[in-house]
């Protein structure tokens, strides 16, 4: 069988995390079959955003990072854009791996398949049916680009049959006739690898001397919850709230954009009221190690993230989600989370509701923890 060698494109904080499970599979078992070059975009360019995952997660250093920071989705796509395709002509890869659904995974997926290069997208048939929100378009338009289409959830292959997928398997896949898997969560796989992991090697709960269950987790970064001063506003009172009918405190590891629009969007004399509520405290960025002792160690969890309110899922913890809808569909019709957007009254319902339930939890529904290593199987047999 020949090496392939694939270019990893990665650029937000999630796709670094899940990067580490397809690059623990490559070391491991298909280094002689899968040689891979990783492109860091530089989407999320904060050091305890970033570069530290490297490290903590054991990934390789990037090959190449194009630094290419904040800025708006047309900036961002372009410079990406741009860069991606010289990377792109000087290495030749066999195939483009692509994660989520980010502004580094439209950049990479529009990259490679002008100039005839295989995608490769993992976390493919994802929808929240909310063209509104730019990862939305930016799921679909990956999909439609993809040579192999690798989906965690059942409900994901049957929106691309939907939106016209075959499950025909080709021997050799191609952008007019890809294949299309499911082959479960690689995030799956990653909790189980470092929930152990984080357990002898994070400090957090001792530092922050917290006790077991005796809090909220939360966390806020998608901009229609960040930068209307409505919404920013509803979640912090439904949090403050919070801790007043549960007598429990509330984590918030502040996103770089979290941080600034508290200061330009809330009023002086409500950020003077946040900063006196004690119980409620406001942490840097955590590590992804510092981040899974927290959800095993919260009471519930409050976010706007995708990947959090999974692993709320894989930790059996009760989640509201501050979104009107999910592309994790499963979480929710499981009984273990509620959407409720930024409505104060909604989210105050939706805590009062879970913090009475037993959440009942099927991981199996995300697959039997090996998704990178049949993806690793695949990259290397239908390219």
């Amino acid at each position: 069988m020949i090496k392939k060698k694939i270019l990893t494109v990665i650029g937000a904080r999630p796709q670094i995390i899940k990067a580490a499970a397809l690059s623990r599979a490559i070391q491991g078992h298909f280094s002689e079959q899968i040689e891979e070059v990783l492109v860091h975009t530089g989407q999320h360019y904060d050091e305890n955003m970033s570069a530290v995952f490297f490290e903590e997660l054991g990934i390789p250093k990037p090959h190449y990072n194009l630094a290419v920071g904040s800025g708006s989705h047309g900036q961002m796509t372009a410079a990406m854009l741009s860069g991606l395709e010289g990377i792109l002509t000087q290495e030749q890869p066999d195939a483009v791996v692509i994660y989520g659904d980010t502004n580094s995974t439209i950049a990479a997926a529009l990259a490679a398949a002008k100039i005839h290069i295989p995608v490769v997208h993992i976390e493919a048939g994802l929808r929240s049916f909310h063209k509104a929100m730019p990862e939305e378009i930016n799921r679909i338009a990956a999909d439609h680009m993809s040579t192999l289409l690798f989906v965690p959830t059942q409900a994901g292959i049957t929106n691309l049959v939907h939106e016209g997928f075959h499950l025909n398997v080709h021997v050799k896949a191609t952008i007019d006739h890809p294949n299309v898997y499911h082959c479960g969560d690689v995030m799956y796989d990653n909790s189980l690898y470092f929930g152990q992991l984080s357990e002898q090697k994070s400090s957090i709960i001792s530092h922050l001397a917290l006790e077991k269950e005796s809090f909220i987790l939360c966390t806020i970064h998608r901009d229609n919850n960040t930068d209307q001063a409505a919404s920013l506003q509803a979640i912090f009172e439904a949090l403050l709230e919070l801790v007043e009918r549960t007598n429990l405190s509330v984590i918030l590891p502040l996103h770089p954009r979290t941080k600034g629009k508290i200061k330009q969007l809330l009023s002086s004399s409500f950020q003077a009221l946040l900063k006196k509520e004690a119980r409620i405290k406001l942490i840097e960025p955590a590590s992804f190690l510092d981040m899974i002792a927290l959800e095993k160690n919260a009471r519930l969890i409050v976010t706007d993230s995708g990947g959090v309110q999974k692993e709320a899922y894989f930790f059996a913890k009760p989640c509201v989600i501050l979104r009107e809808q999910t592309e994790w569909v499963e979480v929710v019709e499981a009984g273990a989370a509620i959407l409720t957007g930024a409505d104060k009254d909604k989210i105050l319902n939706a805590a009062h509701q879970l913090l009475s339930r037993a959440i009942q939890t099927d991981p199996a529904i995300f697959g039997d923890g090996n998704a990178a290593h049949f993806i690793c199987e695949k990259i290397s047999s239908d390219l």
